[in-house]
């Protein structure tokens, strides 16, 4: 352990902020994208029909909106992809400002092995490289087409990050250990699979769904040399769920019921612990435990 304390410490340190300026966020957006009408309904933008504000969207310090797909709880009649009514989003690419914030806490240091669970476009796998270099990141997308299109992107700047087609709760045993894990959805269960593959040490920085904190907490969780995971939440990060990671109503109302019996603290307070047998959120100390709902 100290061996490894002394390699980090001679690394580079390195500016997200700088990596993310020196990326161009369009070639990783699709031709056609998804932004709200007057109604709230997500309707089509196509790159050639409205070129001007195609790229005012993309250049915005916001999330745009990639993929969409009729509403499951709605019923089918309901949805129309031509108006919009009744579509979701499925995959989009995350405001900078959002990347800066889980790359910071990240406490990257040039030469580090990530592993990113949810490639999506793959503009944040391509800022990762450029902090601790291409062949240090491996991405793992469960859509094909996004892993294609996102391979695409990556090569055509530069990047070519190895993406893998595979269900990223599973993390990428072939390229562990790992001394960083960023997920880019969000997890109501931390799958142990990520704490097998960080190295003693490292961090796995996670979104957490709103059955821990109505704030969609972020959680950063070192690895120890026990093979428990543990850490506070830094701040907000809403993310799409992973995909068999939905929360329902109702696990939303008990987690709001439960901060409203904590006297609303602050997410600060609230931290989590991930173990072989499981994981348990905690208010101020691992000490003193709350009791959590499944999504």
């Amino acid at each position: 352990m100290e061996a490894v304390c002394h390699v980090q410490r001679d690394r580079k340190a390195v500016n997200v902020h700088d990596a993310i300026a020196s990326v161009p966020r369009a070639p990783f957006i699709p031709e056609e994208i998804f932004v709200r009408d007057e109604a709230g309904w997500l309707v089509s933008l196509r790159r050639a029909d409205d070129p001007d504000r195609w790229r005012e969207q993309v250049e915005a310090d916001a999330p745009v909106v990639t993929r969409v797909e009729p509403d499951p709880s709605l019923p089918a009649g309901i949805c129309d992809p031509e108006t919009g009514k009744g579509m979701i989003s499925t995959s989009s690419s995350s405001a900078p400002s959002i990347m800066a914030h889980l790359i910071e806490v990240m406490e990257l240091e040039a030469g580090m092995r990530v592993l990113e669970i949810g490639t999506g476009t793959g503009y944040n796998a391509a800022v990762l490289a450029k902090l601790v270099g291409a062949g240090n990141v491996v991405s793992t997308e469960l859509d094909p087409v996004a892993a294609s299109q996102a391979r695409k992107a990556l090569t055509s700047v530069g990047l070519p990050v190895e993406v893998v087609t595979r269900d990223g709760e599973g993390g990428f045993p072939p390229g562990a250990p790992f001394d960083r894990i960023i997920v880019t959805a969000s997890a109501h269960t931390i799958p142990y699979a990520w704490v097998r593959q960080t190295r003693p040490g490292g961090l796995i920085v996670v979104p957490l769904a709103p059955t821990v904190h109505p704030d969609w907490p972020l959680a950063v969780l070192r690895v120890q040399d026990s093979g428990t995971a543990q850490g506070r939440c830094v701040g907000s990060a809403p993310f799409m769920p992973l995909r068999a990671q939905q929360v329902s109503a109702q696990s939303v109302q008990a987690a709001e019921e439960r901060w409203q019996a904590a006297g609303k603290a602050d997410l600060s307070r609230y931290g989590l612990t991930v173990t072989p047998e499981g994981q348990y959120t905690w208010l101020d100390s691992p000490g003193n435990p709350l009791a959590v709902t499944p999504g």
